[in-house]
């Protein structure tokens, strides 16, 4: 399973050539944006495990849903994010790493990177042996820990679409697809321990303004007429 023997590190070091995105405005952190969602559904309500529904069950079919979800959000601004603007996969001042299956670091882009992630977690979530999906098969023991590596993965990339790409999701009018997005990752990976906080400290800003009152926005029009433009940018990765 590429995705369980596979490792990230943090580095303070800035990507090549280019302002440490720390030092930048943070656009996305701007009220105007925040507030924009395409539902203004309480989320917190929503991640709650249904009665008589297994645990497993849910887990699969909730992280099966955000990586279909996170892959799209990608997708829209994947034609930016090239190996030439975004030269490691940064988050503000954190820097990611992937490490193969022999344990050995890999350096790579971010498009690298993210191509690393999808690949890893597409095998995982369309193997019999991890993900079941016929009747009578059981979930392995080391199910939930997976889960939360692909939680992992996903939220680095969501972190980097937020660092790297608002502006560009903006000029698509996709941040209220991207803030929505979040806040429903988000929730559900608090509602059951899937997330460390040290690994999510590097977005805690956004978190607190966008997850406030479990997760209701100030309003959904602002993100309402992405919908066509993510389908039409959507890519096969």
């Amino acid at each position: 399973m590429p995705l369980g023997d596979s490792a990230q590190r943090k580095s303070k070091a800035k990507p090549n050539g280019k302002k440490p995105a720390a030092e930048e405005k943070k656009v996305y952190l701007e009220p105007e944006y925040t507030k924009s969602r395409i539902t203004d559904f309480g989320f917190k309500e929503l991640v709650v495990l249904p009665r008589e529904i297994d645990l497993n069950e849910w887990l699969a079919s909730n992280t099966t849903t955000f990586f279909h979800h996170v892959n799209l959000q990608y997708s829209t601004i994947s034609e930016f994010c090239t190996g030439e603007a975004c030269q490691t996969m940064a988050v503000c001042n954190t820097q990611y790493y992937w490490y193969d299956e022999r344990g050995k670091k890999v350096k790579c882009t971010a498009p690298q990177y993210v191509d690393f992630v999808m690949s890893s977690i597409q095998k995982l979530v369309t193997d019999e042996d991890v993900f079941p999906t016929k009747y009578g098969r059981e979930f392995p023991s080391s199910f939930e820990s997976l889960v939360k590596k692909i939680c992992r993965y996903l939220f680095h990339v969501l972190a980097h679409i937020y660092s790297a790409h608002f502006k560009e999701t903006l000029a698509l009018e996709l941040h209220g697809h991207l803030n929505t997005l979040y806040v429903h990752f988000i929730l559900f990976a608090r509602e059951f321990n899937l997330l460390d906080p040290k690994e999510t400290a590097v977005m805690d800003d956004l978190t607190e303004v966008l997850c406030s009152g479990g997760g209701r926005g100030g309003g959904s029009g602002d993100g309402a007429g992405g919908g066509a433009g993510a389908q039409n940018h959507v890519k096969e990765r």
